[in-house]
């Protein structure tokens, strides 16, 4: 369940959202505990199933909503002010790559899930995982220096 939640606060940037995402994923997952594979890995199933919800959620739209309670407007601070722009750069530049790349970032370097794990979460082949992964990098780096990432196109006459 951390690694869920961890994982979730990751993509969505949200506490809140994120235990939502959670909660729902861990109820879908025990009303359909049949349909896992005994054997497999459970984690990965997990992971599956939080992925479709988040996917589920995007399609539908909703509304993003605050929660008033002053608990929850306490942002925790970091021991020094650079490690605080340091990670809200990382996190601002986490959101400009396309959520393919960076649910398959976050798993790979949050999670430290495999490629294979990644795939069956994801139901995408391997060789979609490492492209994502590469570009994801490639990219998030182009960010972090502050270039920004264009497309490679040549003028064909």
């Amino acid at each position: 369940m951390p690694r869920l939640r961890r994982y979730a606060r990751a993509m969505l940037g949200d506490r809140v959202a994120a235990d939502d995402l959670v909660q729902d994923t861990l109820e879908r997952g025990w009303s359909r505990v049949s349909q896992w594979r005994s054997g497999s890995d459970l984690r990965a199933w997990l992971f599956s199933i939080m992925h479709n919800l988040r996917v589920d959620q995007l399609r539908r739209g909703v509304l993003p909503t605050h929660s008033l309670d002053e608990d929850a407007c306490a942002v925790p601070t970091r021991a020094t002010q650079t490690d605080q722009l340091e990670v809200k750069d990382l996190e601002s530049a986490l959101r400009q790559l396309p959520d393919e790349q960076r649910a398959v970032l976050l798993l790979v370097a949050l999670e430290e899930m495999g490629y294979a794990e990644i795939a069956v979460a994801l139901d995408i082949p391997i060789g979609t995982v490492m492209s994502r992964l590469s570009r994801g990098r490639e990219r998030l780096r182009q960010i972090m220096d502050g270039r920004q990432p264009g497309a490679n196109l040549r003028v064909v006459r």
